[in-house]
């Protein structure tokens, strides 16, 4: 008898870090849609020929060397420069979130490492972006042409959704 107590509360506290989780996706999920929706889509597949794709593109970034750190400065400090995705050429900038909280920023980066099924791309030792991350890339104030110089400069290649290919 005295085991359904304890039973009740591991049930109770595990549904309550579920909710946090869920809480926390979400809190990315709404940051995205405000700060980034408007060019990227609410789908994460960009605008043809100005806003480059984040889905099937931003798992193919962080599964590279260098990808996850360039991944980390792009909200934080903006990009500026041509880059290449899918086959599709984007010359322009996007400029810079920083005035967002780095755990603004790394609940933003989640959330699109996660959704429109990025998730089933990311690969096997990923971890989420952590805050720390973010406040120590934060902390080198890079322009928005040298974050584009991070940029990995190997081909890039997810089967994922699109199949997206730089």
């Amino acid at each position: 008898m005295a085991a359904l107590p304890l039973l009740l509360v591991a049930a109770s506290a595990a549904c309550g870090s579920c909710s946090r989780a869920a809480a926390k996706e979400s809190y990315g999920a709404t940051l995205y849609r405000r700060d980034c929706s408007t060019c990227h889509g609410l789908d994460g597949r960009g605008r043809h020929a100005a806003c480059p794709p984040l889905a099937g593109h931003a798992p193919a970034l962080v599964s590279v060397p260098g990808g996850r750190e360039y991944l980390v400065r792009v909200p934080l400090f903006g990009v500026a420069g041509a880059i290449e995705v899918a086959g599709m050429r984007y010359d322009g900038t996007m400029t810079s979130l920083d005035f967002r909280r780095d755990a603004e920023l790394a609940a933003i980066l989640n959330h699109v490492l996660t959704a429109w099924g990025n998730d089933r791309l990311l690969p096997p030792l990923h971890r989420p972006i952590g805050e720390g991350e973010i406040a120590a890339a934060r902390r080198e104030q890079r322009s928005a042409a040298q974050v584009r110089s991070l940029r990995p400069a190997v081909v890039l290649c997810s089967v994922g959704i699109g199949g997206w290919r730089d």
